[in-house]
């Protein structure tokens, strides 16, 4: 008979996530990810399977958090304009309360993994179209408003925003200065004119 498991799938999980967005997945050892886990080799093996897999499950746990994180944001801003400034003023200052310098974890595997791993190409590119499909719609209920003109192409302009915020998260890990940034910002805002 197995033994039931002695700590909580979700928080080790959650912690493994936390270890993978501040080192990257390279960096990142197995002795790492037990100590943040709280759990032995064999408990991460059997649970989680191997590291490529569990990084797998945390970058899926890290996308459905910051998807639900980003439309709550969007749709509870109270125009087009001010939802996409409050996206890119996310990423700048990081809103969710993690800190810039880490950037996005899914920007990061895309930068990190996806060039030489098909799986992980496919899993950014499908997550940077969920955030643009989520921008678009926000475009859309601007131009029905009356916010924004109705020659505006949305799915263009919601590509570029998207685009954008993750060459922002990029430049982000830089410490740059951050005048400069939300100047790059304010010009992108522009583009909703």
């Amino acid at each position: 008979m197995a033994r039931p498991r002695e700590f909580d799938e979700h928080q080790a999980l959650t912690a493994a996530m936390q270890v993978f967005w501040e080192k990257g997945y390279e960096a990142t050892s197995l002795s790492d990810l037990t100590s943040a886990m709280g759990i032995q080799r064999p408990s991460l093996y059997s649970t989680f399977g191997d590291k490529e897999s569990l990084f797998q499950a945390a970058l899926s746990l890290y996308a459905e958090r910051s998807l639900a994180f980003i439309q709550k944001k969007l749709e509870s801003a109270p125009s087009a304009k001010a939802a996409v400034l409050l996206y890119l003023q996310g990423v700048v200052s990081s809103a969710d309360g993690h800190r810039p310098e880490l950037g996005c974890l899914c920007v990061n595997t895309m930068v990190e993994l996806a060039p030489h791993h098909q799986g992980f190409t496919q899993f950014t590119r499908v997550y940077q179209q969920q955030i643009t499909e989520l921008i678009q719609s926000i475009l859309e209920k601007g131009k029905q408003s009356g916010e924004l003109s109705e020659t505006l192409y949305a799915p263009a302009l919601a590509s570029a925003i998207v685009i954008s915020a993750v060459g922002l998260a990029v430049t982000m890990k830089s410490n740059p200065d951050i005048t400069l940034v939300e100047q790059a910002v304010q010009q992108i805002i522009l583009l909703l004119d």
